[in-house]
């Protein structure tokens, strides 16, 4: 206990210790499950729009906060990443099924202007 506040502890160290003797009763299980009680009622208390402007304010907040090769760099480990946990059956069908997706909100004619610009664009690098 600290001598601060007249012998007093903390509201910080009580809260600490409070944890402490918390997790010392209490498994993984329990954790989850009281999280994901405490995750639902939040999702219940608010709409898309607090989410989302929640979710904007820390991507910017992030964002200025690094460079582009902070984000360059922990996307390059995230796809490394994925690499090791995935064999080529993995992405053969993620493959296949943005293939069919894109074919389905596309129409012939978007694929050969895009056909056509890729083509011409080749052309000009050589």
């Amino acid at each position: 206990m600290a001598d601060n506040n007249n012998g007093k502890m903390s509201y910080e160290e009580a809260g600490k210790k409070g944890g402490q003797a918390t997790s010392k009763n209490h498994d993984k299980e329990f954790y989850q499950e009281i999280g994901s009680k405490g995750g639902d009622a939040n999702a219940n208390e608010h709409d898309k729009e607090h989410f989302q402007n929640i979710g904007s304010k820390g991507g910017d907040a992030n964002a200025n906060e690094h460079d582009k090769g902070h984000f360059q760099n922990i996307g390059s480990k995230g796809g490394q990443a994925t690499a090791d946990s995935h064999g080529q059956d993995f992405y053969e069908d993620i493959g296949s099924k943005g293939g069919k997706a894109n074919a389905e909100s596309h129409d012939k004619k978007h694929f050969q202007e895009i056909g056509s610009k890729g083509g011409r664009s080749n052309n000009n690098n050589n």
